[in-house]
This record gives C-alpha cells, sequence and structure tokens, in this order.
C-alpha cells in the first residue's frame, strides 16, 4: 500500500493563521512546492464548518489567535471528524505549546519564525501518513463489504443446495453436534413412522422392526463423524410389509473447523406392499 508523490501533491490542505503576512507566505510556500489544492482562512470560527464540507487532508493551524484559539479549533473539530483521525499541523512560537498541542490532538507542529525546509518536510511526511491512514480505512471498509457480499453467496448458496437436496430427496435432514435435529423437510415421520431423533440413535418413540445392525453401524458413523454415502438400513412392519431407506450424510464444521451437526439426505427405495 503506496502514496505517490502526486497523490501527496494534489492532498487538500487549509491554512488558517489571523494573519495575513502568514497566510500568505504559507500559501506561497506550498504553491512553489508544487501543491495544487490549498485553501486557507483567517478567521478560526470557519475551521469546524469548512472542514465538514471539504473534509481537508491537512489543517495548518495557527495556535494563538484572537476569539477563538487553536486549542479550541481542535476541540471542535473533534466532534464533527468522523474519521476520527485529527490531520492538524499545529503553528506555535511558543515552545510550552507543543506538547500541549500534542496532547489535544494535533499529529505534528511547526515552530515560529518559520524554517522553510522543516516546514516543507513536515508537511510532506505528515500527508503522507494521513494519505496512508486514509487507504488502510478504505480497504477495511473494502474488506469489510467484500466478508458481507461472500457471506450472502455462501447463505444463497445454501439455501439452493438445500432447495436442490429437498427437491431430488423424500427427506432432508440437520442435526447439531449433540445429534438433536435441528432441521426436517419432507415426510420423514410418515415413511420412518417414528420420531425423526431416533434415526440417531437419540430418546424417542421407536417403532420396531428395524434391522438393529444396520441401524448400529449408521450410528457409529455418525458419532465417529464421517461421511456416509447412499447406506441402506430396512424395518420390518407389524403386518409383514417391508421397507428400505438410503441415506448419505456429512458433517458440518464451522469456520474455526469445529464439529457443528450433521445434513443429509433420506429416500425411501422399496414402499410399503
Amino acid at each position: 500500500m503506496m502514496v505517490s508523490e502526486l497523490d501527496i501533491l494534489r492532498a487538500s490542505i487549509l491554512i488558517v493563521d489571523d494573519q495575513d503576512a502568514n497566510v500568505r507566505l504559507l500559501e506561497q510556500l506550498l504553491s512553489e512546492t508544487g501543491y495544487t489544492c490549498v485553501a486557507s482562512t483567517t478567521s478560526p470560527r470557519e475551521v469546524c464548518a469548512l472542514h465538514r464540507k471539504n473534509r481537508y487532508d491537512l489543517i495548518l493551524l495557527d495556535l494563538q489567535m484572537p476569539g477563538m484559539d487553536g486549542f479550541q479549533v481542535m476541540e471542535g473539530l473533534k466532534t464533527n471528524d468522523a474519521d476520527g483521525y485529527l490531520p492538524v499541523l499545529v503553528i506555535t512560537a511558543q515552545p510550552g505549546h507543543k506538547l500541549r498541542a500534542l496532547q489535544a490532538g494535533a499529529k505534528d507542529f511547526i515552530s515560529k519564525p518559520f524554517d522553510l525546509v522543516e516546514v516543507k518536510t513536515r508537511i510532506h511526511n505528515m500527508l503522507e501518513v494521513r494519505l496512508l491512514y486514509r487507504k488502510l480505512e478504505n480497504y477495511s471498509k473494502l474488506l469489510e463489504q467484500t466478508v458481507q457480499e461472500r457471506t450472502a453467496e455462501l447463505r444463497e448458496s445454501e439455501a439452493r443446495f438445500r432447495s436442490l437436496t429437498e427437491l431430488a430427496s423424500d427427506w432432508y435432514w440437520e442435526q447439531d453436534e449433540n445429534g438433536n435435529f435441528t432441521k426436517v423437510s419432507g415426510p420423514a415421520l410418515e415413511m420412518l413412522g417414528i420420531r425423526v431423533d431416533a434415526l440417531a440413535g437419540e430418546t424417542g418413540v421407536q417403532v420396531g422392526g428395524w434391522n438393529e445392525a444396520e441401524r448400529q453401524t449408521l450410528q457409529a458413523t455418525i458419532a465417529a463423524r464421517q461421511p456416509f454415502l447412499d447406506f441402506v438400513f430396512s424395518r420390518v412392519n407389524a403386518d409383514g410389509s417391508q421397507q428400505k431407506f438410503q441415506v448419505s450424510g456429512e458433517p458440518m464444521f464451522n469456520q474455526a473447523c469445529r464439529f457443528i451437526g450433521y445434513r443429509g439426505i433420506g429416500v425411501e427405495l422399496i414402499a410399503r406392499q
């Protein structure tokens, strides 16, 4: 993630100083350096509204101004700066004000009388950091939006998967990590004649006639969190008729690779006689 020299020279800058001579000096310096988007004001009370409207990349702020000093301006900027970064480089002739200004939120300072090389260097460096901060902020927003879009796509894909499996099978089922059924679609109750949770060996009202060896094999596979494909098990009804069922299932894991349950499909192979 880089910031080009052209990006820096195109950055928006606001000069705030009640002395016209200082404003003109800084404007001339910035213009000769190649900065192309420079504004100024001698009224500190205008700064918050101007920044709210223009979102400056850098504010060169004199601390000692009548009516409203630079510290008061910074307090006002904190209330409307939505990005949480105060892009202020203070200008002061008082050495004792430097630490106070930094504690108030300023990112750097320029001393009076001006050392022009120092002024250009501090402005350049601060703009580079500011623009990098904005790029990082925009990247974070883009990443968050991308995650939201991918999550929505996954949910839509999951919904399509469920719809297709429900259409392609007699029932679709899901279990949580404890073996409790959380979703069943299709006539599972009518087909099996038992409570759904009994399919995984949980407590339920069971109907006799199951091939217990087959059921135990299925339950052991689920307990071992193994996938299974086209597993066939059967039961004999009280009237002597037989039912056969074919089921397929797979374990589910979350993004942290923690087991969260099973899902699968089932069909009846042989209808009641």
